[in-house]
């Protein structure tokens, strides 16, 4: 994942994008890939890690209405959870994370692994829903880490 890290950080460097993160399930992992690389403080802005439903709604301004109607782990909050941190962060591109992690927690509805990953930069905005197998925690967490880097690369 490092690899990844460093090519993001580069990309954005070389074309000057500022990136932020909304993280809930992946608990600030990717916050920290990308400030681990050397020059990240160019590119990275904010680094939240919303992991209760009340940091959503009181942080990045999710509508409590939004988490009741569809849960924590939705599109839609997501979808909020990402227009809002652009909003709050000024970046060029602004990331939200927001899943499953387990080993616990998991519905059949929403079982452990499914992730929902929001990206928008400028005007354009993606959620991607994902279900990561479920190999523990930190599987699903660097596995939802590496697919955001991806992510980021594709949109850049």
């Amino acid at each position: 994942m490092n690899d990844l890290s460093k090519k993001v950080v580069k990309l954005l460097t070389k074309k000057k994008l500022t990136v932020s993160f909304a993280e809930s399930c992946t608990g600030g992992l990717l916050a920290s890939t990308i400030t681990s690389i050397s020059g990240s403080s160019n590119v990275f802005k904010i680094g939240l890690v919303t992991y209760s439903n009340d940091a959503k709604i009181k942080l990045l301004g999710v509508p409590k209405k939004t988490i009741t109607n569809f849960g924590a782990v939705s599109y839609e909050t997501c979808l909020s959870m990402v227009k809002n941190l652009s909003k709050i962060s000024k970046s060029n591109i602004s990331i939200s994370i927001t899943g499953v992690a387990g080993p616990n927690g998991g519905t059949k509805e929403k079982p452990v692994g499914l992730v929902y990953m929001g990206i928008k930069k400028g005007r354009k905005t993606i959620i991607k829903k994902n279900l990561f197998k479920n190999k523990g925690r930190i599987f699903i967490q660097k596995a939802t880490a590496k697919k955001v880097l991806k992510m980021i690369l594709k949109t850049v």
